[in-house]
């Protein structure tokens, strides 16, 4: 009896995400390990999606609670490990920093404006917490006490994330100069025009597709069980308007959900204005928020 072995096509292809092997890790600085560009997901007729870990050295006691952070860029472009341009020159870098507190960091793609549409780049976050779901025990990971943090478009992200996410359910999110709204004109953005990124995210402008942009919309998803959100804006910000974060809070505040709000004078979007000293407090006081609620 002649058994039927693997195809050649299956023969080729790269191992699944799902049981391909590690790659290892690397020292980081004090503290850190790094694995970089992990593989989490293939997506048909799609780049692979890859993910960047910092994780607390091997003598330290896991499993580690995570932080899965999203990068902006206005959901066209944009780095899994850029946690924005005022902290690009740090060193020890962002992500390292939240490792030597403790905490695992994974920074994932998704997939962009160019690539696909909405829901795809949520759908991709589902997929990358799956996968850390997964191979938790390996990586020493406990995903059961993860925390979303996203800043710009990708704050948008997680705030959807972290409001319609039930397996395994959040334990928070942190959401930095974030858009909320995608029905309504607020500072420069309008629904109806075409060429914004909002519109190029959806694939047509939010008011020819009013129920897509309320899916879209993190306003639409605020319900009583939210995690802890932590929204933090500048007053200044002439690219993503302020009211966006003011309104979020508002609702969860009105659905009786745990929230935040922090709003900083003089700063614009991405913490443009600011001294560096006071990006450094956002950045430490965003980073206790995130360690107090998962001890």
């Amino acid at each position: 009896m002649t058994t039927t072995g693997p195809s050649l096509r299956e023969l080729i292809a790269a191992p699944h995400p799902d049981h391909a092997p590690l790659p290892p890790a690397t020292p980081s600085g004090p503290g850190v390990r790094e694995l970089r560009g992990v593989p989490y997901a293939d997506v048909e007729g799609s780049r692979p999606l890859e993910l960047d870990l910092w994780l607390p050295s091997d003598d330290r006691t896991g499993p580690f609670p995570l932080v899965l952070f999203v990068h902006g860029g206005a959901w066209r472009r944009g780095r899994r490990d850029d946690m924005g341009m005022r902290t690009r020159h740090w060193s020890p870098g962002p992500f390292a920093r939240i490792a030597a507190a403790g905490l695992a960091v994974a920074c994932v793609d998704y997939r962009l404006s160019g690539e696909a549409t909405f829901p795809a780049p949520l759908d991709d976050l589902r997929a990358a917490l799956r996968w850390l779901t997964l191979r938790s025990a390996e990586l020493g990971i406990d995903t059961a006490r993860t925390v979303v943090w996203g800043e710009s478009a990708g704050g948008h992200l997680a705030s959807l994330l972290a409001l319609t996410h039930v397996d395994p359910p959040l334990a928070g999110a942190v959401i930095w100069y974030a858009p909320s709204d995608l029905t309504a004109t607020r500072g420069r953005f309008t629904p109806e025009d075409a060429t914004t990124p909002e519109a190029l995210m959806l694939g047509a402008a939010p008011s020819a597709v009013p129920g897509h942009a309320r899916a879209a919309s993190p306003l639409t998803h605020v319900h009583s069980g939210a995690p802890p959100f932590l929204l933090v804006h500048g007053e200044q910000d002439t690219m993503v308007h302020c009211s966006h974060s003011q309104s979020l809070a508002a609702a969860l505040e009105g659905a009786r959900a745990p929230v935040e709000l922090r709003t900083v004078p003089g700063a614009d979007h991405g913490w443009h204005g600011l001294p560096d000293a006071q990006v450094e407090e956002i950045f430490t006081g965003t980073l206790a928020f995130a360690r107090h609620i998962v001890a």
